[in-house]
């Protein structure tokens, strides 16, 4: 995730990182080639002119303007979507701190509890980026869990469900209401609804029906465009061409990063900074010493 200052208007002009230009410039670049070729030949290709003008570019604009903007839109919803699953990962663990420090306070090892929740949420954030989590699971469970972790499919669901058993055990060892169990379960459910959130999303790509129409049509669009301009814009058409170029593919690059909200591009969910707010959240409660931030690394990407 690119986290930037607020602008001024002028500098936001020359914003580069973030801004996909640097993944479309090839892109543009034969854009502007078939533009110049085309200002070049008056618009004929194989010697015959291409009988083309301005005014059926502008109806297919249109549609193919409003067939991005659906696109966005669902991009962004998966985005949006996962960034309010994280949010309640955030909500649920502390709740779960909170609730064994208060009413489970003699027969619970507070800090083993903590390990737990926040070995959750990393090993959460490794299956959805599909990395290794077994150096945060050292860090915090120690070799011979971790060692148990690494044979299972679904390592946050295990670790959810001996948390499960430990707080039910310790409950029990102090004869607690079911009234604070069930506190305690409603939120343990609301972890695993989070995790089953998570993955439906990172197992559900928008189909690619959609991708390959949308790509084809793009590129269809920009590629004649020239043609259609020549006449009427002359030696203008290659600047007005990757003008045009430049903002519907960046469109669908734009859409093609954020329907992917767990990966690692610079529009992507900043997991990293996320998994590290919950450790710090979970360790204040405690009482434990916090570790740092995350910060943003070069050119203001925050991961």
């Amino acid at each position: 995730m690119i986290v930037r200052p607020s602008e001024n208007w002028f500098r936001l002009l020359f914003v580069w990182n973030g801004s996909v230009l640097q993944s479309i410039i090839p892109q543009l670049s034969v854009i502007g080639i078939v533009s110049t070729i085309a200002v070049l030949t008056h618009g004929r290709v194989f010697g015959e002119k291409i009988p083309l003008n301005i005014a059926p570019f502008t109806l297919f604009g249109l549609a193919l303007a409003i067939f991005l903007a659906f696109r966005n839109n669902v991009s962004y919803e998966r985005f949006r979507e996962a960034r309010q699953l994280w949010g309640k990962l955030l909500v649920s663990a502390r709740a779960i701190m909170s609730q064994t420090l208060c009413y489970l306070p003699g027969h619970t090892d507070k800090r083993h509890v903590a390990r737990m929740l926040i070995a959750f949420v990393y090993s959460l954030k490794h299956q959805l980026r599909g990395s290794d989590a077994q150096a945060d699971l050292q860090r915090l469970l120690g070799d011979d869990y971790t060692r148990t972790l690494q044979q299972k499919c679904f390592q946050p669901i295990t670790i959810l469900d001996d948390l499960r058993r430990y707080l039910v055990g310790a409950a029990q060892g102090q004869q607690t209401s079911a009234t604070t169990l069930w506190m305690l379960d409603a939120q343990l459910n609301e972890l695993g609804s989070a995790v089953g959130g998570c993955e439906r999303i990172a197992s559900t790509p928008i189909p690619v029906a959609y991708n390959v129409l949308l790509h084809r049509t793009v590129y269809a669009y920009c590629v004649l465009l020239p043609f259609g301009l020549v006449d009427s814009a002359g030696f203008f058409t290659p600047l007005l061409c990757v003008f045009f170029a430049y903002t519907l593919i960046a469109l669908e690059a734009i859409a093609s990063e954020v329907a992917e909200p767990f990966s690692t591009a610079a529009n992507a969910l900043a997991l990293d900074a996320m998994s590290r707010n919950i450790e710090r959240s979970v360790l204040e409660l405690c009482g434990d010493a916090l570790p740092p931030e995350v910060t943003p690394i070069r050119h203001y990407h925050l991961t």
